[in-house]
């Protein structure tokens, strides 16, 4: 068993290698022409530049908040090496961030240059790219996590009795991870849609003129937050769901360790590792589904990617059974009394795939372009702005009903094949392959990118056409990725909440008790508090960015006469400009202040993005600390369930007004009337999207992180909770999720 937990850090750096090489082949890829690497150099300089702003800001919080960790290590059963834990979680949160948003913002030129060849000359370096990413996160999670253990092991110990400890000490690597996370998708997400938001409003409805065109000054500060939010936030947010889900089976499998006599077998360590093992074989097996993307020009790009991720998802599938057989002896009961074996515990792995994979196809369907919830949008809208909002509105709450039935049947499956240890261990299954599936979801931002540049850059139309049909399909992916995030927070979150009962020693929670209930209540407010707080900073940092758009477009008379040229001439394709017109476009576009409007938007996300982080990281420390265990417990489990409600709500929601959008924009006929862009339903429809926009790229995702903050921040104090809060003990009762409501 030892030998096989040394060679899991190897598994990390060849991880990190890999994507080391990946990234050496996209540098070497042609950038294009000189405009194109102009335009593509603004964009990766003001990607990075708010990156070191963000991460100035966050290094303080991270300081004090290691600071205190240390202090309270000192005493207790934790340790003071869980400062150091938090601190390398928050270095390698913020690392999957930094090389992905590298990465993006290099591929997306060299991306737009390989579309004027073909269209699969330019998806391999757009996937290049995203797989760059999810090879990097998944690296840094499993280096990170195996060489803290095996040195916190070293230190404290690795003797039965001492493995609780070194494990609750493994949590600050969470922890770090997941505050980092938040203020970085939090952030992200405000900077892209007050930028998105201004370039729509004042750029495609007041003035016509088409997205990302070069007139319009918001354009790359709104390339700029693809990367910010999709691509930096993105990463961070998967880095702290793979170890979060891994770190809660580690919890779970000491405690199924140390409650049924593995303490005295030699392989007592087995359930503590198979997490991490597992962690491991979907580093190797996302390596090597990325290298079998298709090169055949007449293989559609989804088809090509899906091959990809099936090659994978078969050599994990393969690969967990090997390791649970291995690993695991071959049957024991749980400490809540479930009768558990090998083959178990891999079907409950399954679960959690499963559910996945459900809850991507039941996101697919209520987003999807050609899907009939999105044409009941499409619909509406020619009634106006409001019905379109009303249509949009009741779509993303029916959407919600699929996927909680999905995961509530998944939390059952598992449990009664592995008890609380399956339930973490469908987690861990559902995150397996978080490489692949990440190096598909960036992908999609690369393309979007990529297509912006092409537009911005004067390219043939083929050329955009190519770019376009790369973003449909980047879109189909972030769909299916984002209904993985959100059932894998949902069990994640879950997983660790049994991890929080079991190191606060605590066998139930009395629903009915006061202090409680109170607890229900107030998690079940923060998502809603969390949400209104997320979306009110991205309407007033996109009312600045619509003013300044206003301003410039008002007040610099270059660009308000290219303005009126555009509105003659939009009818004509660009070589048909006489030269004079040409010449003024090109001055108005020279002159567009865009440093302006990414100083705006940088402004406004680093200043919006500190009280919802705050409320987030300090909410459940204090009501831990003052209102006792019992009442933490009963604000993550209220937390837990209407985050999830509120975050499939708010994610499909937007998705389907923004497919809306796009299918009026492609041309669609309702009641025999033809509706296309600059018609009133086109209008009614980016109305929708820009409602839509926080909610799927803002307040939602970042309600995944969330939900698995709040649970690991309770995680890091529920031994000092155990020893102050008078709980039951563990010994006498074997610690369980239940939640019983006693008369």
């Amino acid at each position: 068993m030892s030998s096989l937990l040394y060679a899991i850090p190897t598994i990390g750096i060849a991880g990190l290698a890999f994507s080391f090489w990946r990234f050496r082949q996209i540098a070497a890829e042609d950038p294009g022409t000189e405009k194109m690497q102009l335009i593509a150099a603004r964009i990766q300089g003001g990607a990075m530049a708010f990156l070191r702003a963000e991460y100035s800001v966050m290094l303080g919080f991270v300081l004090v908040v290691a600071g205190l960790m240390y202090l309270s290590g000192l005493s207790g059963d934790s340790h003071p090496l869980i400062a150091v834990a938090f601190l390398t979680g928050a270095l390698f949160s913020g690392l999957a961030g930094f090389f992905g948003m590298r990465v993006a913002t290099l591929a997306n030129v060299r991306t737009a240059n390989a579309a004027r060849k073909s269209l699969t000359a330019a998806l391999l370096v757009a996937f290049g790219g995203g797989s760059v990413m999810g090879l990097t996160v998944v690296g840094l999670g499993i280096l990170g996590l195996s060489s803290l253990f095996l040195f916190f092991t070293s230190v404290i110990g690795d003797s039965p009795d001492q493995m609780a400890r070194v494990i609750n000490v493994l949590t600050g690597f969470s922890f770090g991870a997941s505050s980092v996370a938040l203020f970085a998708r939090l952030g992200g997400g405000i900077y892209t849609k007050a930028a998105d938001v201004g370039a729509d409003l004042v750029g495609k409805v007041e003035a016509g003129i088409p997205e990302d065109h070069p007139l319009n000054p918001a354009t790359i500060a709104d390339n700029v937050g693809d990367n910010v939010g999709d691509v930096a936030g993105m990463g961070a947010d998967l880095f702290e769901s793979y170890v979060g889900a891994i770190i809660g089976a580690m919890v779970l499998g000491a405690a199924v360790a140390a409650g049924t006599g593995f303490a005295q077998d030699a392989d007592f360590m087995s359930p503590v590792l198979l997490p991490l093992l597992l962690g491991a074989a979907g580093v190797l097996a996302s390596l090597i589904g990325s290298l079998f993307v298709s090169r055949d020009e007449s293989v559609d790009p989804q088809q090509a990617l899906h091959r990809a991720e099936l090659i994978s998802a078969a050599i994990m599938l393969v690969s967990s059974l090997v390791l649970i057989l291995f690993v695991l002896p071959q049957g024991w009961t749980s400490p809540e009394g479930v009768t558990v074996s090998r083959m178990g515990v891999f079907a409950a792995s399954l679960i959690g795939l499963g559910a996945g994979l459900a809850i991507g196809f039941v996101t697919e369907y209520y987003t999807g372009a050609g899907k009939k919830p999105v044409q009941e949008i499409v619909n509406q809208s020619v009634t106006g702005p409001a019905t379109n909002v009303i249509a949009g509105m009741s779509i993303g709450m029916r959407s919600t009903a699929i996927p909680m039935l999905v995961i509530a049947f998944a939390i059952l499956g598992a449990y009664h094949l592995a008890g609380l240890y399956g339930i973490a261990i469908a987690a861990v299954g559902m995150l397996s392959n978080t490489g692949i599936q990440l190096a598909v979801d960036a992908y999609g931002p690369i393309a979007d990118n990529a297509g912006g540049i092409a537009e911005m850059s004067g390219l043939p139309k083929d050329v955009r056409e190519r770019t376009d049909r790369l973003d449909a399909v980047g879109n189909t992916t972030a769909a299916i990725g984002k209904g993985f995030a959100i059932g894998s927070a949902s069990l994640t979150a879950l997983a660790l909440f049994s991890a929080y009962m079991t190191t606060a020693k605590l066998s139930s929670i009395n629903v009915a008790a006061p202090n409680v209930m109170c607890g229900l209540f107030i998690g079940g407010m923060m998502p809603f508090l969390f949400s209104a707080m997320a979306m009110q900073s991205v309407g007033r940092a996109a009312a600045s960015m619509i003013e300044e758009v206003r301003r410039q477009f008002r007040e610099i008379p270059v660009m308000a006469a290219a303005l009126e040229l555009y509105q003659k001439n939009q009818h004509l394709p660009a070589d048909e400009w006489s030269e004079e017109d040409r010449r003024i476009l090109d001055k108005a576009i020279s002159e567009a202040d865009c440093d302006s409007c990414i100083a705006i938007s940088t402004r406004a996300s680093l200043r919006e993005m500190i009280l919802p982080g705050l409320m987030a990281v300090s909410g459940p420390l204090l009501i831990g600390f003052l209102g006792g265990g019992e009442m933490l417990g009963g604000l993550l489990a209220g937390v837990t369930v209407s985050g999830v409600l509120l975050a499939i709500f708010q994610s499909n929601a937007g998705g389907a007004w923004d497919n809306a959008k796009k299918v009026i924009e492609g041309g669609a006929d309702v009641g025999g009337v033809h509706h296309g862009r600059g018609s009133d339903a086109h209008a009614a429809a980016v109305v929708g999207d820009t409602v839509g926009d926080p909610f799927k790229d803002t307040s939602g995702p970042s309600l995944n992180i969330l939900l698995k903050l709040v649970s690991v921040a309770a995680l890091v104090i529920a031994p000092w909770l155990a020893k102050t809060s008078g709980a039951n003990d563990v010994a006498e009762a074997p610690a369980t999720a239940a939640v019983s409501a006693q008369e």
